[in-house]
């Protein structure tokens, strides 16, 4: 038999979970903010597409023979 002593799981109710570091604030405000970065560049790249694929419509429909 052991002399410690029962050994508890980690995730007991005893005992806090240690808090966030500024160094991992920081690394998670900066994950959020390439994504936001990503997601802007996606939506503006979309629209542009769109408005090109529109443009060349109106260009064909408008084309004189």
């Amino acid at each position: 038999m052991s002399d410690e002593g029962p050994e508890q799981p980690t995730g007991t109710p005893g005992k806090r979970p240690k808090a966030k570091t500024k160094v991992t604030k920081d690394r998670e405000w900066r994950i959020e903010r390439g994504v936001a970065i990503r997601v802007g560049f996606y939506i503006f790249g979309t629209h542009l597409f769109a408005g090109f694929v529109w443009l060349l419509f109106y260009l064909g429909e408008h084309a004189h023979k």
